[in-house]
């Protein structure tokens, strides 16, 4: 069993920063690619941003120059620093990781539970 903890959303007023944390646990071999998925009321959910194990980044136009992504493959641990948040960014935010288990090692997309992020005054 794999999971995912998330934790660090919260209110926030417009202008605002946020950090989001993600963290894998349970019978892991390797975590490959981590990343943040939002969903905001009557919306799909969409891609936020991910990293890959070795560093390499791809985000939202929405999001770029504003969030920062940055993981801790000793801990398996992801985050999301959120600068200078909108109104707009106002969704649930969900952590994904692709992770390969130490037992079948066969990749598989784990879900965290998701945090919600308010953006508002």
């Amino acid at each position: 069993q794999v999971h995912l903890v998330e934790s660090g959303g919260g209110l926030v007023q417009p202008g605002g920063s946020l950090r989001l944390s993600c963290a894998a646990s349970g019978s892991i071999f390797n975590v490959n690619v981590m990343g943040w998925y939002r969903q905001a009321p009557g919306k799909q959910r969409e891609l936020v941003v991910i990293i890959t194990s070795g560093g390499g980044t791809k985000y939202a136009d929405s999001v770029k120059g504003r969030f920062t992504i940055s993981r801790d493959n000793a801990r398996n641990t992801v985050y999301l620093q959120m600068n200078s948040l909108k109104p707009e960014d106002t969704a649930v935010y969900y952590c994904n990781a692709n992770v390969e288990p130490r037992f079948p090692r066969v990749p598989i997309d784990v879900w965290g539970q998701g945090t919600q992020v308010t953006v508002s005054s």
